[in-house]
């Protein structure tokens, strides 16, 4: 996750850097609230399901391990 000095949050789904408060932290990382949305609403047979697994899953791996 990155992180400035204002509070800005680099998504773990998409990417884009966004404002502490447009989005929820998760474990060490950041949700954005677009991606959040998206997330919520995608059924489990839409094409984009197993890519938001697979980037819910690098929450909860170890950077440096």
């Amino acid at each position: 996750m990155i992180m400035d000095n204002i509070g800005s949050h680099q998504c773990t789904i998409c990417g884009n850097v966004k404002a502490e408060g447009e989005g929820i932290r998760i474990v060490l990382g950041f949700i954005c609230s677009d991606c959040e949305t998206e997330m919520v609403r995608t059924d489990v047979k839409d094409a984009k399901y197993p890519f938001f697994i697979h980037q819910m899953k690098q929450l909860f791996v170890e950077k440096n391990a």
